[in-house]
């Protein structure tokens, strides 16, 4: 659907249900990132998953100015009225969590319950952030000079995802994939557009976000479990829940776990 001038890509499963889910991926993913956990939700609930700018089939700007964080809220914003939502759940995980919230700070009167996971309100700080700008800007110059192959083999390295190669290899396979099946534009002006370094840091936010919010963090992962646990401090309708033995990726690494809480919060909103 072409929306502000850019094309973006969505998939929707259940589309004659009422009650709807909206699910924003991470760095690197796509739509393909929930199919397992669509799977796993009744049906009797609609789902939809968003390419985010720049990722899976959605259009891949040349102009950064098309990435910030403002403007992919607008975008979303304007998708969700071309498909006439309102009043739903919305997931996000990592920078799909920082999108969501971001979304919800805009928002707040659109979505009924917010879900977060492993995702952050940004850095506190401006030192921090341009710290993290710097270290984004090598990053992304470092995909358009060497290609997706080489920047997907250092990704899947980093410490962030160690607990993903203890997965079977069939689902290591998949998630490299996805990964290679991005585009190398798409993937650096997303770190120079709405990296956690360029967003607005909305921690000064989060005590005017009134909706309930559910934060899920894998034990693994301990410095989103901490950053969850401040969170909790400053919103009002807030619970956290931490998995054991899972990482960042908690709707990979245990789908079924995962899919469960989803439905238990959509089970206690009594739908949308």
């Amino acid at each position: 659907m072409i929306v502000r001038g850019i094309n973006i890509n969505f998939h929707c499963w259940n589309e004659e249900a009422t009650d709807t889910i909206v699910l924003l991926h991470g760095f690197t993913g796509s739509v393909a990132t929930w199919n397992k956990v669509a799977q796993l939700i009744p049906n009797h609930y609609r789902i939809v998953a968003v390419d985010l700018i720049g990722h899976g089939l959605s259009d891949a700007p040349t102009e950064v100015t098309m990435y910030s964080m403002e403007e992919q809220v607008e975008v979303l914003h304007e998708l969700f009225k071309e498909l006439h939502l309102s009043n739903f759940t919305l997931l996000g995980y990592s920078l799909g969590g920082r999108v969501a919230l971001s979304y919800v700070a805009n928002y707040p009167n659109e979505v009924n319950h917010l879900i977060l996971e492993s995702a952050s309100p940004g850095l506190k700080t401006e030192q921090e952030r341009e710290a993290r700008r710097i270290s984004d800007e090598k990053l992304a110059d470092e995909i358009l000079q060497n290609g997706l192959q080489s920047f997907v083999e250092k990704w899947e390295n980093i410490p962030l995802f160690e607990s993903q190669k203890k997965l079977p290899t069939e689902v290591q396979k998949k998630i490299r994939e996805e990964r290679l099946s991005q585009k190398e534009i798409g993937l650096a002006n997303s770190l120079r557009g709405m990296g956690t370094g360029a967003q607005k840091s909305l921690w000064t936010s989060l005590s005017d976000i009134t909706l309930p919010v559910t934060l899920i963090t894998g034990s693994i992962d301990e410095k989103f479990c901490k950053i969850a646990q401040e969170m909790v401090k400053l919103l009002s309708n807030a619970n956290h829940i931490e998995i054991r033995d899972v990482g960042h990726a908690i709707h990979v690494e245990n789908p079924t776990l995962f899919a469960t809480i989803v439905k238990d919060v959509l089970k206690k909103k009594g739908g949308n």
